[in-house]
């Protein structure tokens, strides 16, 4: 998926309703948008970070994503008009909570790829469970019902 493809992101942000597959390429651009932002969370981009992130993303939507479209995605003037989490919180009802959940466990999957955990990235990870609205619950994996 070309970075280009965001064009969703403008029209989800405008309130337009989606259908089932518009939900699932919603889902992966957000899932980019939320990745490649948490690279640069503490200011610092890590090489290790980025792999992650292309292997998360090729794991969760079977697409593959340069280094660049990451690094591009990742720049900070994407989100003028909006902020991630007001973007977030606008398009949280448009996603399936699996989605969600997925979204939020990649990021703590990509901020314990480089070993340490900046506060920085720990407000960003907090940020995003809050925008999308995914309980403790659901970050530790727990649901109610049998388990496996």
């Amino acid at each position: 998926m070309a970075i280009a493809d965001l064009k969703r992101v403008l029209k989800i942000f405008g309130g337009s309703d989606v259908n089932e597959g518009e939900r699932e390429e919603l889902y992966k651009e957000v899932l980019l948008m939320t990745l490649a932002r948490a690279a640069d969370a503490d200011i610092n981009i890590q090489n290790v970070e980025v792999d992650r992130i292309r292997e998360i993303l090729k794991e969760h939507t079977g697409d593959d994503f340069s280094a660049s479209d990451i690094r591009v995605a990742a720049r900070a003037e994407l989100y003028a008009e909006a902020s991630l989490r007001k973007y977030l919180a606008s398009v949280r009802s448009k996603l399936a909570d699996k989605y969600r959940v997925d979204t939020v466990r990649a990021l703590a999957d990509v901020f314990r790829s480089d070993k340490n955990v900046s506060v920085l990235e720990i407000d960003f990870f907090n940020g995003v469970v809050e925008a999308l609205q995914v309980s403790p619950a659901e970050v530790a994996g727990l649901s109610a019902g049998d388990v496996d």
